[in-house]
């Protein structure tokens, strides 16, 4: 108790000096928190859609009767969302940094707005977007995102109905190598916990144009792409421990290889 209190007077000094300190997460904590992400065969074969290197991503090949998908994040790649067109899905596209997609097809539908945690002139939250788009509707979706860091708080920020109407969802997240620090392990946390109430991931893939970081027994990607299924689809469900997938592609072929740290599939 002592010490605690003594921690706790230097804390308070060191902010009355306006200096800030970050708090770690707990070591135990952020493993048994990354053993929650630890990707299981679902039965179901994965396919690879989009290009060889960056925009393209594995799936489960769970699309009958799938007519629709929404994917925030467009940039200057589509090639993930041409190829669920070409399957003859609809696709709902989102970007206010773009002005329309550098991709066309007929089953394209953009919007020229960021998807947020709010909404305004320029954003949108992601439940606004669904139920405007597509009202009334009840049938499985596809979501695919890529907002580069705001999607901790879009998922946080999206009710459970729209999230567990997305059969499969597939998300890049960014700054993992922040869940050392607290603050920011606390939101990320509760989006991934937000998505494993209804969805088990099936796979990752660490995005190497931006490497890890080494934590004691831990390495963390410090951008990865994850690939979940919601539950209710699994034919199977036991741990995937073959990584890479014979599918996976580097997201840029001039930097070094980076592959998914056993920590994150492995006991």
């Amino acid at each position: 108790m002592r010490n605690k209190y003594i921690k706790d007077l230097l804390l308070r000094f060191i902010h009355y000096l306006g200096i800030d300190i970050v708090h770690r997460t707990d070591h135990n904590e952020l493993e048994n928190f990354i053993s929650t992400l630890k990707p299981f065969n679902s039965g179901i074969e994965l396919i690879r859609l989009g290009p060889e290197g960056d925009g393209g991503y594995l799936i489960p090949n769970d699309l009958q009767d799938i007519r629709y998908a929404f994917s925030p994040g467009v940039s200057n790649e589509s090639g993930f969302e041409l190829d669920l067109a070409n399957l003859g899905i609809n696709i709902f596209l989102a970007d206010y940094s773009v002005d329309e997609t550098k991709q066309k097809h007929n089953n394209f539908n953009f919007t020229k707005k960021f998807i947020s945690s709010i909404s305004n002139n320029n954003c949108l939250t992601l439940d606004e977007w669904v139920k405007t788009k597509i009202p009334n509707y009840k049938n499985d979706l596809i979501l695919q995102m890529d907002i580069e860091g705001e999607e901790f708080e879009v998922i946080t920020s999206t009710s459970s109905k729209i999230l567990s109407q997305f059969r499969i969802i597939i998300i890049e997240f960014h700054y993992l190598h922040e869940l050392l620090n607290k603050p920011f392990y606390n939101l990320a946390s509760k989006a991934f916990k937000k998505i494993l109430q209804t969805h088990t991931v099936v796979h990752i893939h660490p995005n190497n144009h931006c490497g890890s970081i080494k934590f004691k027994n831990l390495e963390i990607p410090r951008v990865a792409e994850f690939t979940f299924l919601r539950n209710d689809r699994f034919k199977k469900k036991f741990p995937e421990k073959n990584f890479p997938h014979k599918l996976d592609r580097d997201n840029l072929t001039k930097r070094r290889t980076l592959t998914l740290p056993k920590c994150w599939y492995k006991n």
